[in-house]
């Protein structure tokens, strides 16, 4: 479950706070460094790189204990999570064939957590 939260929130929050930063409007040094340094002190930008730090471990937690063929598909609940914070934290329009597409992969998730999570033997097994 963190990893499912964790990685959205992580990657709505560097939205959020990369929209509070602004666009590149040119490509000059000045403007760049001012950029970075206004990146580096966008709290959101800080919270959102937790949150994928948090993700990150929690998903190499989840790769010894299972194969990646389950533990990929069992995560893209992910994408619910990232379309209900997007909705809310971002002010997104979500359409009715946008949560059509969210529904099957959850159905799809549904169907592979149904299955056993390892089926390669244990590592330094003989």
């Amino acid at each position: 479950m963190i990893s499912i939260v964790s990685g959205p929130l992580g990657n709505v929050l560097l939205g959020k706070g990369m929209k509070e930063v602004g666009s590149v409007t040119s490509a000059t040094r000045s403007e760049l460094v001012s950029l970075a340094m206004h990146v580096l002190t966008t709290g959101y930008i800080w919270l959102g790189i937790a949150c994928l730090l948090t993700f990150f471990i929690a998903h190499m937690l989840l790769l010894t204990w299972a194969d990646y063929s389950y533990v990929q598909p069992a995560t893209s609940l992910s994408y619910f999570f990232l379309t209900v914070l997007s909705y809310f934290l971002l002010g997104e329009t979500i359409t009715p064939l946008r949560w059509l597409g969210v529904t099957v992969i959850c159905l799809g998730v549904f169907i592979v957590g149904r299955t056993a999570p390892s089926t390669t033997p244990a590592s330094g097994a003989i």
